[in-house]
């Protein structure tokens, strides 16, 4: 078994769309990233290859590249696990938290857990998805962006 942490962090900015856990989430403001700017994605894909060993998201999906931008965070999350499959690693759970004042994230948990879930190759019950607020303090707190925290579980056989 191997253990990986992942996080990141994006300010809002406007004229973007905002995407989360692979889900186009209606708000007036989206992330600024070279990518789709999807924090979650980011967070779980760098406790993925942290778990693996393999280095972060950046080391893999360059922001300088053009070949990344814009790009569906969930293509980047499919190739991290295409990596880990090739050196005979499985996903056994994920566990990830969003931190955000708003907008409101409960009611569009169920379909980041099965966009996820399907991404990472395994059942929705071992996909947890969670979203936070910090009342008001820090950056998220006072609606400047949205951070997210990830942890990892991979074997190296199906369990």
């Amino acid at each position: 078994m191997r253990i990986g942490q992942g996080y990141d962090a994006h300010r809002f900015t406007a004229g973007r769309r905002l995407v989360l856990g692979g889900v186009e989430i209606e708000h007036d403001r989206g992330l600024a990233a070279h990518s789709d700017g999807d924090v979650l994605i980011h967070a779980l894909c760098d406790a993925l290859l942290g778990a693996a060993g393999q280095g972060d998201i950046g080391r893999h999906f360059p922001d300088g590249s053009a070949e990344f931008k814009d790009i569906d965070s969930r293509i980047l999350l499919r190739r991290v696990v295409d990596l880990l499959h090739g050196r005979g690693l499985r996903v056994h759970n994920v566990d990830t938290t969003i931190v955000a004042q708003a907008p409101r994230l409960a009611p569009h948990i169920p379909i980041m857990r099965e966009r996820l879930a399907s991404d990472l190759r395994v059942p929705e019950s071992r996909v947890n998805v969670k979203a936070t607020t910090t009342e008001g303090m820090g950056f998220a707190g006072r609606g400047e962006g949205v951070a997210s925290y990830a942890v990892a579980l991979l074997a190296e056989q199906d369990l």
